[in-house]
Formats: structure tokens, C-alpha cells, sequence
């Protein structure tokens, strides 16, 4: 007769689990860096900044106007024009980390200010 010898079915699921996971991995990883290769010089295009940051300053114009027109509240405006003009400055300057800064930063106030607006509808 043999000794009985616990069976740990959860290891092999475990083990089927991780071997799933590694497959993904792998494929995700050569479809993402096939797809970031070729379509790398989009993201780094100038053109795409200037575009997103010229709407987004646009839309959050008009989203923080409407919402004192709603609310009367002036604290988003104060928060959000500051943010909004250093938008708008971003997109005269050349691109690289001036840019970056402005927007970063203007962004972040303007962020900060639709909470504001958000939270006052």
C-alpha cells in the first residue's frame, strides 16, 4: 500500500493561472511596443499638443463660465483663469519642457477649479 500523499489542486490552478498570465504579458508587450514604434512619432508631433491644448483651454472656458453663470460662485473663475491663461501660454512657446511646465501647471489650476465648479452645481 503507498502513503497517501496530499494532492494541492489549488497549486496547479495557481500554476495554470500564472502561465495564462506570463502568455498575456508577452503578447500585450510585443503588440504595445509594436504599436508605440509605429505610431511613436504621432505622440511627439507638436501639432497634437498644440491642437489638445488649444481645445482644452477652449472647453474649460466655457465650462467655467457657464458654471458662474449658474452658480455665481467666483472662486473656480479666480482658480481657473490663472490656469487657463497659462494654457494659452503653453501654446506660444516652443515645444519642450517651457511647455510642459505651462501646461502642467495650468492644467493642475484649472483641474483644481472645474472641482470647484463641479462641486458648486
Amino acid at each position: 500500500m503507498q502513503p497517501r500523499v496530499p494532492h494541492f489542486y489549488w497549486l496547479d490552478r495557481a500554476a495554470i493561472v500564472l502561465s495564462g498570465f506570463c502568455v498575456v504579458h508577452c503578447v500585450a508587450t510585443i503588440i504595445l511596443i509594436g504599436t508605440l514604434t509605429s505610431l511613436g512619432h504621432l505622440f511627439a508631433d507638436p501639432r497634437i499638443h498644440e491642437i489638445g491644448l488649444a481645445c482644452a483651454t477652449l472647453l474649460g472656458a466655457v465650462a467655467l463660465g457657464s458654471g458662474l453663470v449658474r452658480h455665481r460662485r467666483t472662486l473656480p473663475i479666480l482658480a481657473g483663469v490663472p490656469g487657463l491663461a497659462l494654457m494659452a501660454a503653453a501654446l506660444f512657446v516652443p515645444h519642450g519642457f517651457s511647455e510642459a511646465l505651462l501646461t502642467i501647471l495650468g492644467v493642475s489650476l484649472v483641474a483644481g477649479a472645474h472641482l470647484m465648479n463641479a462641486r458648486a452645481c
